[in-house]
């Protein structure tokens, strides 16, 4: 696996809020886009988007990714 860094400045708004991140890792840019993504989809919803994103990579891919 590689070694990943990020230099991003995600800032998002919606009808009631607003939210401004500064992620360092691929982990941290998931757990925003996670939170984002249950912010407008639901619970519910994401899953069945993640779950229709991971079902594009199959075990060999992630493994030599």
């Amino acid at each position: 696996m590689a070694i990943v860094s990020i230099d991003a400045d995600i800032k998002a708004k919606w009808p009631q809020g607003h939210c401004a991140h500064s992620p360092g890792s691929p982990e941290e840019l998931a757990i925003i886009a996670v939170d984002l993504l249950v912010k407008e989809l639901g619970t519910s919803g994401a899953q069945n988007f993640m779950n229709q994103v991971f079902l594009r990579y199959s075990t060999e891919v992630l493994d030599n990714a």
